[in-house]
């Protein structure tokens, strides 16, 4: 049979008669033997007890004398409607699934998950336990029976003046008890029927007693006797010493309930280990199940409570604790419903999203309403022991209300983003990633995530294989391993695999299916295709030292078990280089710019980190916004794709790590160009577009210079010059890109030698225009040699070819 933390796999039907699955959670702690109580001592029994309390011969005259019949009404009124609000959000929670021990905590907690439940169970139990003191001192104050004179609207055992609040907030904690019989969970028979059914025959009876002592009060006794003597009761009761032992039963048994249903709640606590070493004492049991450890525990506390001396002192405080439980039982229910899951629904019918929502909205406003202190200390207690809850990890085998939530206002918005009103002044970066191994692409992995600038990030990775030839989908059990990678990486990033018999047929599959709606890529990055041995990055990265055992916390294994080692120098690889400019070339028919990285273990390590780069070595990032191997310069060449490695760069320097990068745009003048001119056109471009970087012409060289005319984009790929001259180009723009990166090492115009010796920044990344593929296929080894000449040397290193508009000059 499925528990908490596992689903429902198989339910017998046939068999053997006798033999069943446990009910209602009864294979828990405890087991079936101790679910023995009904209904009527299980729930309606304690919830009058405590509900009936010693509000009943003690406040019944306070609540009349001083707020008269019609206001004691209303108070009343509110305050059962509140009730019923949280009763109907109970009964909700009650039969939709079994109900274990810890009654209104077990509820929250398995909804709204540990970090909200474990705090909210803790102010509900300090909640029961304060109304345990409440009882204890209101049975003092019958026994010493000591009565003072005050002021006509004055409470004469605190002195303080009476107002609609205060006077609510004691009638209101004589009602708070409807939480008596969900508490005793683990002892019902049946809780899910048990706990609706008892608790609205409680309230009812208690609300239609509590309405009759109103009246009879008030018809038969002077307004200043209600006023000056709570113990009235004894001057007009038929034998007095009846109501003395009313007070003592009262006092004793809803002091008992509170009591025991604190240490239900705390022992609850203490099982689901969310507090630590703290609450362990009160995991101990007795031979028969009673959790002694919590009963000590919880009557210690009693005893400090006790110290605050006045009943109605304690009552604001107390009434504060249980609404705020309440309104969590209402968020709870609200949650649930809202999240419209196909598994909630439960038999009890008789609430809406309506009824959870006026029941949260009716307990804050009344928390603030008794005692604006109190409700702000409460629910910053509750916030401070989320946080706790939160950094020190709860169990996640519980189900979120949460991710259900998220789930369905997700795809809510995602279907209202419409794709057909897409407009680039709104445009961002949605990248896929195609990873091979991630031991040798952490750099990237990071870098990737500093480009998206909070658009779409998809760590793709194609799995080699048919499933056709395989008995299970071998790429299932993958996705726990690389959701672990991401964690640990401290990246934003979805993750999607596939099956594929090659990798160019996967890298397809992933940039047509990867997203949702308008969130889809619309970027393709990937390593550089080069013979450089990958290096391991889970030995040297931080975030990735683990045990040498090979186990993380937990038992669970180490991240560095689930991915094989780097490919050996010399092995054989998954990709050839065929088909990795094919790659490139499909991105591009499927109008999706292409991000080639190359040399992205030399970064900076501080320009990868999460916090500011302000206070590392100064570095300057380049731009070349325009195509190295096709010898052309002018002012016409800052195309879409030129655009794009400028869009590129910008969005890279908005990240907090290269806020001190200095962005560095290089302007190719031909043997045609005037100095200054073009430079000029570039800065006011540049202005246009709110980018700030400095521009620096460069003479393109002798190979610019022949006297043959200028062909189109890609001619050095495509065109009918020979391998030796393309070479040649390659090698010549290889040396200009150099040349500039090493002006920046030494202080000076003069270059190296021009210098005084002093180290000046260094280009820390490069961004490169990179041509379009070969038509002719028979191209593509000469065309990734080209890229491969182009790119040596230059470190860290992205070449990169734009194909959608991303800038915009207008508002």
């Amino acid at each position: 049979m499925a528990n908490e933390n596992s689903p429902l796999l198989a339910y017998r039907l046939l068999g053997e008669e006798g033999v069943a699955f446990p009910a209602n959670g009864a294979g828990g702690p405890g087991g079936a033997s101790a679910r023995k109580l009904s209904t009527f001592l299980g729930v309606v029994v304690p919830t009058v007890l405590s509900m009936f309390s010693i509000v009943v011969f003690l406040r019944i005259g306070f609540v009349v004398g001083h707020a008269g019949l019609l206001q004691a009404l209303a108070m009343l009124l509110v305050a059962y409607f509140i009730l019923a609000l949280t009763v109907l959000s109970v009964c909700a929670i009650a039969t939709n699934g079994a109900v274990r021990g810890g009654g209104a905590y077990f509820m929250i907690s398995r909804t709204l998950g540990p970090e909200v439940g474990g705090s909210i169970g803790l102010m509900f139990y300090l909640a029961n336990v304060c109304g345990c003191a409440v009882s204890l001192l209101g049975l003092v104050e019958a026994v010493l029976d000591v009565f003072g004179t005050a002021g006509y609207s004055k409470d004469y055992t605190t002195g303080a003046m009476m107002t609609f609040a205060s006077v609510f907030a004691v009638l209101f904690n004589g009602c708070t008890g409807i939480m008596a019989g969900a508490n005793m969970s683990g002892e019902l028979k049946d809780p899910s029927r048990a706990i609706p059914l008892g608790t609205i025959v409680a309230v009812a009876y208690t609300f239609f007693i509590y309405i009759l002592l109103f009246f009879l009060s008030s018809f038969t006794c002077d307004r200043t006797l209600l006023q000056e003597d709570y113990g009235f009761f004894r001057a007009i009761s038929v034998w007095p010493p009846l109501v003395l032992i009313g007070i003592y039963a009262t006092a004793l048994s809803a002091s008992m309930s509170s009591l025991i249903g604190a240490s239900r709640i705390l022992h609850a606590l203490a099982q689901d280990d969310l507090f630590g070493m703290i609450l362990a004492p009160a995991k101990v049991v007795s031979q028969g199940g009673n959790p002694w450890g919590a009963v000590l525990y919880s009557w210690v506390l009693v005893q400090l409570v006790l110290l605050a001396g006045k009943l109605n002192t304690l009552a604001a405080v107390v009434t504060v604790f249980y609404l705020v439980a309440y309104a969590a039982v209402d968020l709870s229910c609200l949650s649930l419903e809202w999240a419209s899951a196909p598994n909630f629904r439960p038999t009890f019918s008789l609430f809406s999203w309506h009824t959870c929502l006026l029941g949260v909205a009716s307990c804050l406003l009344m928390m603030f309403l008794i005692s604006p202190g109190a409700a702000g200390g409460s629910l910053l207690l509750m916030g401070l022991l989320s946080a706790l809850l939160t950094a020190r990890g709860g169990p996640s085998s519980w189900g979120y209300v949460s991710q259900a939530l998220l789930f369905h206002q997700v795809r809510k918005y995602l279907l209202r983003l419409d794709v057909r009103k897409e407009h680039v002044k709104f445009w961002r970066p949605q990248l896929l990633l195609l990873v091979g191994n991630p031991r040798g692409a952490l750099p990237l992995l990071r870098l990737a995530n500093q480009l998206k600038k909070g658009g779409l990030y998809v760590l793709g990775h194609v799995t080699l294989g048919d499933l056709d030839c395989l008995p299970s989908d071998p790429v299932q059990p993958l996705y726990g391993a690389w959701l672990s990678l991401v964690d640990r990486a401290q990246v934003k990033a979805f993750v999607d695999l596939t099956l594929s018999p090659s990798v160019r047929q996967g890298a397809q599959h992933l940039l047509r299916i990867s997203g949702l709606g308008g969130m889809k890529p619309n970027t393709l990055v990937l390593g550089f295709y080069d013979d450089t041995p990958p290096q391991d990055h889970f030995l040297t990265d931080p975030a990735f030292s683990e045990p040498a055992e090979g186990t993380q916390e937990g038992g669970s294994p180490a991240l560095s078990t689930l991915f094989p080692p780097p490919r050996a120098p010399g092995s054989p690889r998954a990709l050839s280089p065929q088909d990795y400019v094919a790659t490139v070339a499909d991105a591009l028919k499927m109008n999706k710019n292409v991000v080639l990285a190359r040399a992205c273990g030399a970064l900076p390590p501080e320009r990868l980190s999460r916090g500011s780069g302000g206070t590392s070595h100064p570095h300057h990032v380049d731009v070349w916004p325009l195509n190295l191997l096709r010898p052309r310069g002018g002012p016409g060449y800052v195309d879409v794709c030129g655009l794009f490695l400028l869009q590129m760069a910008t969005i890279l320097g908005m990240v907090p790590a290269w806020h001190s990068a200095r962005l560095r745009i290089f302007l190719c003048l031909g043997p045609r160009e005037a100095p200054g001119a073009a430079e000029g056109r570039l800065r006011a471009l540049l202005s246009q577009l709110r980018i700030r970087a400095k521009v620096q012409e460069v003479m393109w060289g002798d190979v610019a210079g022949s006297g043959e005319p200028e062909e189109e984009e890609g001619d050095f790929v495509n065109g009918r010059r020979g391998e030796e001259e393309a070479e040649a180009l390659a090698c010549s723009a290889n040396a200009l890109v150099q040349a500039q990166q090493g002006r920046g090492r030494r202080g000076g115009p003069g270059g190296p030698e021009g210098g005084d010796g002093e180290e000046g920044p260094t280009t820390a990344l490069t961004f490169l225009y990179l041509p379009r593929p070969p038509a002719d296929p028979a191209r593509y080894p000469r065309y990734l040699a080209l890229l491969e000449i182009l790119s040596r040397d230059l470190g860290p290193t992205l070449l990169i070819h734009g194909v959608t508009p991303v800038t915009c000059t207008d508002l």
